[in-house]
């Protein structure tokens, strides 16, 4: 039983590293897409690559992520009286929220719809970045 949670929490490492990448790279993308003029080639090359790193590797990388950390809870269900696992989970559940939010931004840029600037995407870049701080101190020191 040991062994199989040590590749549950392998693979969810490595699915965390890829939703990640993702989820600090998309805003970026969207940073330089806000500054292209709509219809052209950097605008219709920035639409193809904001939906494959979205939906190619950032949502089942998040997929994986999620249903590998419900799976080490299940088979250690004493993490759930752990302080710093509730912390986790709430940052890991504003994670998920900002998934959603940019998807919608980069369906917005799919229609040519995007009303926001690059500066708010910069500024939302850094959200996830401070979510992913809290989530490592949790998990490496557990405070509480």
């Amino acid at each position: 039983m040991a062994g199989f949670y040590l590749w549950i929490k392998a693979l969810h490492v490595i699915a965390v590293i890829a939703w990640m990448a993702g989820i600090l790279y998309l805003p970026r993308l969207f940073v330089y897409h806000a500054q292209a003029e709509v219809g052209s080639p950097s605008s219709e090359t920035f639409k193809v690559m904001e939906a494959k790193l979205y939906g190619v590797i950032m949502t089942p990388a998040m997929i994986v992520a999620l249903v590998c950390g419900l799976a080490m809870i299940a088979l250690n269900p004493a993490l759930l009286n752990s302080g710093w696992l509730h912390v986790k989970l709430l940052f890991v559940f504003g994670l998920v929220i900002i998934h959603f939010l940019m998807n919608g931004w980069r369906q917005d840029f799919a229609r040519d719809a995007n009303r926001r600037s690059q500066k708010f995407f910069r500024i939302a870049n850094e959200v996830p970045t401070l979510a992913m701080m809290v989530i490592v101190v949790m998990v490496i020191v557990r405070p509480f």
